[in-house]
């Protein structure tokens, strides 16, 4: 095969799956208390505790555990169980106001202050994300205000 043609396959390649590439798993842990590990071993030195509903972002899987990042950048092992495929998404700024349509002149429902957890309730439009609080009330945030898309 010429080089020219090997050239242009690895090209196709590559569009193909950069998409891919960058895609993201972000998912919450299930379980109050979940333990994050140096190793994937219930006899690895314990590094955190985290709570439920917070999000984490999984890098990698390895038979029944986890490698995940959270928001600041910290990176761990956790038994995959201790996950689930809801969406939630954390208040990264210092208030994260949520409005009752996708806009800065929208009316303000409420306000969630940092480290406050939200649930992802449609993916981001236009920088604006659907949520709900654990109370039931709902709105639009500022993808800027949050972690875990």
């Amino acid at each position: 095969m010429s080089p020219r043609r090997l050239a242009w396959i690895a090209a196709l390649a590559a569009m193909a799956f950069a998409p891919l590439a960058g895609a993201l798993e972000f998912r919450s842990v299930k379980e109050t208390g979940a333990v994050l590990y140096e190793a994937p071993a219930l006899t690895a030195k314990k590094l955190f505790v985290v709570s439920r509903y917070y999000p984490v972002e999984v890098l990698s899987t390895q038979d029944a555990w986890s490698r995940v990042r959270d928001a600041t950048g910290g990176i761990a092992w956790m038994p995959s169980a201790a996950l689930s495929a809801q969406r939630t998404l954390l208040v990264v700024s210092e208030r994260a106001d949520v409005r009752d349509a996708a806009g800065v002149s929208a009316a303000v429902v409420f306000s969630v202050p940092k480290n406050g957890v939200l649930l992802l309730v449609d993916p981001p439009v236009n920088g604006w994300v659907h949520v709900r609080h654990r109370d039931g009330s709902s709105g639009y945030a500022s993808i800027s205000d949050l972690w875990g898309l």
